[in-house]
């Protein structure tokens, strides 16, 4: 048997598939596409869901994969085993309604004996104890022995999840030999000895498992096989673990050499955190790779933990500073042929490792510190459980996940109260959720006293004027006839122009008319596809069944939809600009501006927020037509629409494009052509959440007012300056200058009043058996002019103690400074500030020679200075 690499396994696989006629298709996202039922990609199979159930027309009836997974469900043994990885590649072969079990199990075995060229002898199959065809197979075409053709049950042999599509299935095991086995003289595979090893499957789909437990034959049975290529790796190389693979090993060597720490392939703390840090790699690169950014929820919450889990068993090797960054790169270079994504992202996957890594390691420490004093509180007690709320603290504070947090107390033999943090985290969520719930009470009440048939009919996209009935007025009292003229109140039409808030685009404004009455619309919202307009009759009478005529105010909606078009053009730019990891999170759309939130890692540069500005006035300038099409979701998929995730889409919707610049599905308002937006300046870039940040900016009229403002800001600070608009700058560099000098003056002024008055300072300190206290309270002066005078005094003299209080705008701040002598007499600045400052309502600490601390209360300071005299007196 041939020892083969890793790389070389993966392309003989899918070339001998390719040879029989199978479709080669590039590993899938990590990232699941329309499959709301999983977080990430953990298995070949689950991106051909839709193939499988039928759902959608696969591009051949064969096909072909070496799909990229993630598991995390079982992260606390990584690294504690040599088995156990959260990255792993599944080799897989598929029929959909094509051949069956006699080419899968035929094929499978010309590949692993021809190909592979592994030892007939060493081989084992199992089928299903019910599955003679399979057996036949192995048996009489494929020539296997029947003694190493074994039946098992289905615990063991049949693939079924619920009801649905099901089937058994064969394995196909390896025989490591004698010294791994047991003293059973009947071992074969179905022991729980590591003798023999499974590396694949063949799942035969050919039954559909009812409610009852009934099966029934398919119409079109499936083949799906699936092959841990890591594991194949293992026998292919004669390694016992996979991080013994030699793919795998070039990033283990590379954390070893970091480190400077040996690797010893055994059960030692330091071979523990190494393979973690391996296994990391890995996974993180991936799925940066696949553009999922760092965050607090989801798959983004997988990868904050991945990240920050191998970090911190970094600096348990000892590796100081940030260090992710850097080796990802070993893990592009074993694997960046197979997925180019990895090369292309180079820059990107190595840029949010650095900021996530350098975010982590500025809490930490302070993390680490609370956590080492929660156990010593918890050794203190005799406990061995930490409370929930302390464990939610460290996550919603200190941004430690919950299983890191888990993982240091469990080295340490303690535990968390999962119950009382999930506790916690549940209050947290009620109460950021209690304002917008009690809005959507107070609407839930509304909405209940509707009782209309059908739906409204919007016409908003074709005209800005129709006429509608009146099918119901909602009051302050619920159901009512009528509303007069100084009343507020909700009317339903049958049909209407005006566009209900949705998608993050504001409702329409305007006015409606019947013969008897008049009133303007304050806001549209709707429930299902009920529209309903909150108005104010301003004139007459509104009536249930009236007729009114509706009039969309056309400069606010045309003012909107220039804002929206923006945002689609602004996504398209950021994408262009950043990454395709940009995603819109978010947006808020009005007549007076926009807000559009979107994934990224860190803060844009005033170069990159100029590009993205740039950009999109460069797409308006060239005045693109803007069209929208009503289609299949499956049809607007395949044209590469965007799709908002998260969102709920029907069978159809409708696709807006600008040119061949962007297309993205979208029921909002939208201009005709580009250059209906004018112009479009950026306001503001900032965050708004981990690995969210916010764009706010302006169109048209928009832009225009902005330049009106600064125009006038502008003139407003030429006159406080006595400046000219084109000597602003210059006059505005002298003045800081000057002010620089001035301050400069002042400071030396301060230091040469502070010199001049040590020498009065210790002619007034009170002599304490021996020892020199000065107590004195100073205003306007600020703490680090009193450490520089402190400084000085204990340059020329021992045995002095100085408790000084700088006072200002309603606080206060103690500093506590003791001349070496004194703290080798066992004086501790640090331990006095504490009852210092705690006698004017305040607390702080520090070192044995010197220590600060703040109080609110600097009435207090004599009552402070009396406790530093008593201190010293002992």
């Amino acid at each position: 048997m041939e020892k083969l690499g890793l790389n070389e396994i993966r392309e003989l696989f899918l070339s001998f598939y390719q040879s029989k006629d199978h479709y080669r298709r590039q590993s899938f996202p990590l990232i699941p596409q329309n499959d709301k039922s999983l977080l990430i990609i953990n298995s070949g199979m689950a991106p051909l869901k839709p193939y499988f159930a039928g759902i959608e027309t696969p591009p051949s009836k064969r096909m072909t994969t070496c799909q990229k997974c993630i598991r995390t469900g079982d992260i606390e043994n990584v690294g504690y085993t040599s088995r156990h990885g959260t990255f792993f590649e599944m080799l897989g072969s598929f029929s959909f309604g094509d051949y069956f079990k006699k080419e899968s199990l035929t094929w499978g075995w010309e590949f692993i004996t021809q190909v592979l060229k592994m030892p007939t002898d060493k081989l084992w199959a199992t089928v299903y104890e019910n599955d003679d065809d399979a057996y036949a197979i192995w048996r009489d075409v494929i020539g296997m022995p029947e003694d190493r053709i074994v039946r098992l049950g289905k615990d063991d042999n049949f693939w079924e999840i619920g009801t649905g599509p099901c089937g058994p299935c064969s394995e196909i095991y390896f025989d490591r030999g004698e010294k791994y086995g047991c003293d059973n003289p009947d071992c074969k595979p179905g022991c729980d000895c590591d003798r023999y090893v499974e590396f694949w499957n063949h799942v035969f789909t050919q039954f559909s498992r009812d409610d009852e437990g009934n099966y029934s034959d398919l119409a079109h049975p499936n083949i799906d096989t699936g092959m841990g290529i890591e594991r194949l790796a293992c026998i292919m190389q004669g390694v016992e673990s996979i991080f013994d693979v030699d793919t795998i090993k070039y990033i283990l060597d590379a954390v070893v050499a970091k480190s400077g720490v040996e690797y010893k392939d055994g059960a030692a703390e330091t071979d523990i955190s190494i393979r973690i840090i391996t296994d990391h790699l890995r996974s993180m690169t991936f799925m940066i790779g696949d553009s999922i950014l760092p965050g607090n929820e989801g798959r983004e919450y997988v990868l904050r933990r991945l990240i920050r889990r191998a970090a911190r068993h970094g600096r348990i090797l000892g590796i100081e500073g940030p260090f992710l960054a850097e080796l990802s790169e070993k893990v592009i270079e074993t694997s960046g042929d197979a997925y180019p994504e990895l090369k292309q992202r180079r820059d990107m996957i190595k840029k949010v490792i650095a900021v996530e890594e350098e975010k982590f390691a500025s809490t930490i420490d302070q993390g680490m510190k609370i956590i080492n004093s929660y156990m010593d509180e918890l050794k203190a007690d005799g406990s061995k459980t930490l409370d929930g709320e302390k464990a939610f603290k460290l996550h919603d504070t200190y941004g430690f996940p919950i299983d890191l947090t888990r993982e240091i107390l469990e080295e340490s033999g303690y535990e968390i109260d999962l119950n009382g943090f999930e506790k916690a985290m549940e209050e947290q969520k009620k109460r950021s959720q209690a304002e917008q719930e009690m809005d959507d009470a107070g609407w839930d009440e509304v909405n209940a006293e509707l009782s209309v048939e059908g739906d409204t009919s919007f016409t908003g996209y074709e005209t800005l004027t129709d006429t509608g009935v009146i099918k119901a007025i909602v009051g302050a009292e619920g159901n009512v006839e009528s509303a007069k003229a100084g009343e507020t109140c909700r009317v339903i039409l049958d049909q209407t122009p005006f566009y209900a808030e949705s998608g993050g685009q504001a409702a329409d404004a305007g006015v409606i008319k019947t013969a008897d009455g008049e009133a303007e619309i304050i806001d549209v919202t709707k429930t299902n596809n009920v529209f309903i307009h909150k108005v104010n009759v301003t004139s007459g009478t509104l009536k249930a069944g009236d007729k009114a005529d509706c009039q969309v105010l056309i400069p606010r909606r045309n003012r909107t939809a220039a804002n929206h078009t923006a945002t689609h053009l602004l996504h398209k730019a950021l994408q262009e600009t950043l990454g395709e990891h940009v995603k819109q999170a978010g947006s808020s759309v009005t007549a007076d501006g926009l807000r559009f939130d979107f994934n990224h890692f860190q803060a844009m540069t005033a170069e990159e927020i100029a590009a993205v500005e740039a950009r999109v006035n460069e797409q308006i300038s060239l005045f693109i037509d803007v069209t929208t099409e009503v289609k299949s979701i499956e049809e607007a998929s395949k044209e590469g629409a965007t799709a908002l995730f998260g969102e709920k889409y029907g069978d159809e919707v409708r696709v807006v494009s600008i040119g061949d610049y962007s297309k993205e599905l979208c029921g909002g308002t939208h201009v005709k052509n580009s250059g209906q937006i004018g112009a479009f300046h950026i306001l503001s870039e900032s965050g708004v959440a981990s690995g969210v940040r916010r764009i706010e900016a302006v169109t048209g009229q928009g832009v225009l007012g902005k330049y009106v403002e600064d125009e006038a800001l502008i003139a407003d600070t030429a006159h406080a300056l006595k400046a000219k608009k084109d000597t602003l700058i210059d006059r505005s560099a002298s003045l800081m200058e000057e002010v620089k000098t001035l301050k400069k003056e002042i400071e030396e002024m301060k230091k040469a009043e502070i010199s001049k008055g040590s020498g009065s300072l210790l002619e007034e300190a009170k002599d304490i058996n021996g020892i020199k206290l000065i107590a004195k309270e100073f205003a306007d002066y600020s703490i680090n002019d009193l450490r520089g005078l402190s400084d000085q005094i204990k340059a020329d003299n021992k045995g002095v103690a100085m408790v000084f209080a700088a006072v200002s705008g309603g606080k206060v701040t103690f500093l506590v400074s003791l001349t070496d002598d004194l703290v080798q007499q066992g004086l501790h600045a640090g331990k006095m500030i504490k009852e210092v400052a705690a006698a004017a309502g305040g607390g702080g600490g520090g070192k044995a020679d010197m220590a600060q601390a703040g109080a609110k209360d600097p009435s207090k300071v004599p009552a402070a200075f009396a406790k530093a005299e008593e201190l010293i007196q002992g």
